[in-house]
């Protein structure tokens, strides 16, 4: 196991039981760093992780439930996706509104750091995934409101657009990094998008950057961490 370097304190990791939240939470824990899930299920956390996290049992629409997931934490890894075109698991109640009431308590809670897993081609209204609930512009509104609310003094972002997301072992891959929505296709290993997050919580070339990452060639990397340094600001 590695050790977070100079992170303290925990993780609240949301959308944890998903493909790419239980890479988060993985992640997290190669690392030793303390992690709580926020679930509507604690038997499914609890099948998912055993008893290495704690678990914060809600839904990412209950205010109550997620005030009280959030307090004590240092940071915030959201993984929130959604899964149905209407409803409670829509993209305007998950990835929207879901996500913006997340933002909002964890600024209240004095979180410092949120990092947010998104898309390629939110800014491109006319992308056929936005045919699936506008999914891509309720990613959007998010990300928008995170910048404001975490891009002040004192708290940091870090919003990171993957292609379109495959299973596989992390760390295997060069990747492919951009800025200003210019990647209209590819692939992203959920693990590589899961370490990037982690990461993101000490690298200081994360803080309060927005970017877009495809995985390239088959290629053993030692650290993801020289992503960052491509990155503009």
């Amino acid at each position: 196991m590695d050790t977070g370097k100079s992170f303290g304190g925990v993780v609240l990791v949301a959308g944890a039981t998903g493909r790419t939240g239980s890479w988060v939470v993985r992640r997290l824990l190669h690392y030793g760093i303390r992690v709580r899930v926020l679930s509507r299920s604690i038997r499914k956390a609890q099948e998912l992780f055993g008893t290495e996290v704690d678990v914060a049992v809600g839904r990412v629409q209950d205010r109550e439930a997620v005030a009280r997931a959030v307090t004590g934490c240092e940071a915030v890894i959201s993984a929130l996706g959604s899964s149905t075109i209407s409803g409670e698991s829509s993209p305007g109640e998950v990835d929207r509104d879901g996500t913006i009431l997340l933002i909002d308590e964890a600024a209240r809670a004095g979180v410092r750091h949120f990092a947010m897993v998104s898309s390629i081609a939110v800014t491109k209204w006319f992308h056929p995934l936005n045919l699936f609930g506008g999914v891509l512009s309720m990613k959007l509104a998010a990300e928008n409101h995170l910048r404001e609310v975490f891009g002040r003094e004192g708290r940091s972002y870090t919003v990171i657009r993957p292609g379109g997301l495959k299973d596989g072992e992390p760390l295997q891959h060069r990747l492919r990094v951009d800025q200003g929505d210019r990647i209209w296709n590819g692939w992203t290993n959920r693990s590589d998008v899961a370490e990037l997050a982690v990461l993101s919580l000490w690298a200081g070339k994360a803080r309060n950057q927005t970017f877009e990452v495809v995985s390239e060639a088959e290629e053993p990397q030692e650290s993801l961490e020289g992503c960052f340094k491509r990155l503009a600001g």
